[in-house]
This record gives C-alpha cells, structure tokens and sequence, in this order.
C-alpha cells in the first residue's frame, strides 16, 4: 500500500516574519537586478520570478510599481550611508560603492539627476541630499569637489556616462568619467558591511 504525504506534511513550514523579510530582501534586489537589465518599466512578473516569489507576494510588499521602485531607491541610498559611516572609511572607498549603484541602477541614477527645482517627487530630493551628505562627509579641505554644488554634479555627470549593454561597459565608461574628473575611487563593489 502506497503513502501519500498528509497535508501537514507536503506544506513548507511557514517562517512567517522571517520568510516576509526574505521575500523583501529577495524582491528588492530582483527588481535592481531587472531594472538594470530592462529599465524601470520591466515587468513586475518578471522582478517576482526572478526574486522566487509569485505576484502575490509582490504585490503584499510594494503595492504598485512606485513602492518597488522606492524601496531600491531606499536600498541602494541605505548602501552608501553605510559605506560612508564605516570605520576607516574614505571617499574613494565611498564612491566605489556608489559607482557600483550607478553601474546596477537605472532607477537610481534617475535619482541623481533628480532636478530640485522642477517637478521631483520630495522623497527623491530627500535621497538625493542623504547621498550628497555622507560623501560630503569624506571631502578633505581644497578638494576638488568641496565646492557648494561640485560634488553632486559631478556625480551626475558620471552617472550620465554611465551607459552600455553590459555591466562591465558601464563601469568601465563610470571610471572613466571619474578619471577625467581627476577623482579617485575604490573598488567599485557593493557594500559589505
């Protein structure tokens, strides 16, 4: 006579909080993933396939594509604040990992350019100052960006350049525009922490 599972059994455990905060984890860095690959406006289905979730889940979490979008901006921000209030940190090391942002973002470089004067959503302009703060935080005395408004456009020129099929292309073409800027970065990586 053949066994068959009994419900409880073929059911995963529930992790409740734990299996929330992963989902969201895993949404997040689905959605930076895709949106470097496709621009902000690829598909939520393929951001949740790639984060291993269903639609449903998505949706319990970033109830339309704006919140989705928020919560990488919020991520990739939260990254570099971390960066820079590290021990021993630096400004190249900082600006590494923002480089990095730049070259797996679209949505964040969109944030960079954010104009202050037009029509920007708040929350960008309040990004944009948080990112603008903790580098300023690393500027020594006659930098060449200590100047009132250097260092954020020079951050938006570099993430104009940043542009090209691969992620390879757009680092390559970001280290160059920081290159001719006579500034110098890290290794350009993802915070560790």
């Amino acid at each position: 006579m053949t066994q068959h599972p009994t419900a409880e059994e073929r059911r995963p455990a529930n992790d409740g909080p734990k299996a929330a905060a992963r989902n969201r984890a895993a949404l997040i860095a689905a959605a930076r993933e895709v949106y470097a690959e496709h621009g902000l406006d690829a598909p939520l289905s393929g951001i949740a396939r790639r984060a291993g979730v269903g639609q449903g889940v998505l949706y319990r979490h970033f109830p339309d594509r704006a919140a989705l979008a928020d919560a990488v901006l919020e991520e990739n921000v939260r990254e570099v604040e971390q960066a820079a209030a590290a021990s021993g940190a630096t400004l190249a090391g900082v600006l590494g990992v923002l480089t990095w942002h730049l070259t797996e973002s679209a949505a964040f470089i969109g944030l960079l350019h954010a104009d202050r004067t037009g029509g920007v959503p708040a929350h960008a302009s309040v990004l944009s100052e948080r990112v603008a703060r903790s580098l300023r935080g690393h500027l020594t005395a006659g930098h060449r960006l200590s100047g009132s408004d250097d260092l954020m456009l020079a951050v938006a020129m570099v993430s104009g350049a940043v542009t090209g099929p691969t992620r390879e292309e757009r680092e390559r073409r970001a280290l160059a525009a920081w290159r001719l800027l006579g500034v110098e970065v890290g290794a350009v990586r993802p915070f560790a922490g």
